[in-house]
């Protein structure tokens, strides 16, 4: 998260307005929900892993055993069993 000061982007009205509630704290100000991104949609994670649990699924149809799913993609037996049993 980065810190902007109030006082260098935002009209003085606005900052003494903020003042009445505020003063000498960190302000968190979300994003509106049109600017906001989904988990991995800026970096590809979302993709990747969906793409590996793909893979992992059918490894599985194709007669791999759990054991050795989680040897090929370094995952726990736990996380191997949540991918290949959901839908």
């Amino acid at each position: 998260m980065n810190y902007v000061k109030a006082n260098e982007v935002l009209p003085q009205e606005l900052i003494e307005e903020i003042q009445k509630y505020v003063q000498g704290k960190t302000l968190y100000i979300p994003k509106t929900k049109e600017a906001y991104e989904k988990w991995g949609a800026r970096t590809g994670t979302k993709a990747y892993i969906n793409e590996r649990n793909h893979s992992i699924k059918s490894d599985f149809k194709a007669g791999i055993s759990i054991g050795e799913l989680m040897e090929m993609y370094y995952l726990s037996e736990e996380s191997i069993k949540k991918i290949v049993y959901t839908k």
